[in-house]
């Protein structure tokens, strides 16, 4: 049976290599996300059907994943690739910083649990979130994302023992530093490339496509006896250390 997924942030960089892949291995995939001018050209250039979505209220992810439900004729996959990066320290991180941090990449990924068990609990499916390496080891000037990202992982923890008997599995990629249109602000200079590049033990970045490649393998019914996992894909950035 073809994979029917739903990918929510499917026209942001790693969304869209995720797309492009699941629909290449002729998967049904509905496209959701914020921005309707990014969407319906990618949706129009595979012929599969998308959606707006505000990743950061559960109610609307509940809508548009009954949509999606809907229009591919049932969900067997999800994968939430909404998300933000916040570099600051906690005392320069304001208020409305971190309620906005929280909500676009744990809120989200709430919702996702939420829809995704709800509708994947008779037929099973997979799920899959986006963590960070930042989780997963202490790096200064992250508190907010870390603390959202460190709940997307304890989310999919207990999300995988509640649902397992239902056969829904949900797991996690932790990527390092991505070359995505989000990541472009913290790559403006040479310098801050060159310590971002220094900071991943394989001396380079990640591709919007490897942590696709990653997703889209949790997402394949073949890994049906892999759950509650969060997979590094992070250039060793959180459990190496370089050679000086």
């Amino acid at each position: 049976m073809a994979q029917r997924v739903i990918v929510i942030g499917a026209a942001g960089g790693i969304g869209s290599a995720l797309v492009r892949r699941l629909v290449a291995a002729g998967g049904k995939v509905f496209l959701a996300g914020r921005d309707a001018s990014r969407l319906e050209p990618l949706a129009a250039e595979l012929g599969m059907p998308w959606g707006t979505v505000d990743a950061t209220d559960p109610d609307a992810i509940d809508a548009v994943a009954d949509r999606a439900a809907a229009e591919l004729g049932g969900l067997n996959g999800l994968a939430n690739c909404a998300g933000s990066i916040l570099l600051k320290p906690a005392h320069l991180t304001s208020t409305a910083d971190w309620q906005a941090t929280i909500a676009t990449n744990l809120t989200s990924a709430f919702g996702c649990v939420r829809a995704a068990g709800r509708l994947m609990k008779g037929e099973g499916g997979s799920v899959v979130l986006v963590s960070s390496a930042a989780a997963r080891v202490g790096l200064a000037n992250h508190e907010a994302i870390a603390a959202a990202k460190a709940g997307i992982i304890g989310l999919v923890l207990s999300a995988a023992a509640t649902y397992a008997k239902q056969k829904v599995r949900f797991n996690a990629v932790a990527p390092g530093l991505v070359r995505t249109p989000l990541s472009k602000g913290l790559l403006s200079s040479e310098l801050s490339e060159k310590a971002s590049v220094g900071m991943h033990p394989l001396g380079r970045l990640g591709e919007p496509d490897e942590v696709a490649a990653a997703i889209e393998w949790f997402l394949d019914p073949a890994q049906g006896w892999i759950t509650g996992q969060v997979l590094g894909i992070d250039g060793g950035l959180a459990d190496l250390r370089g050679r000086a």
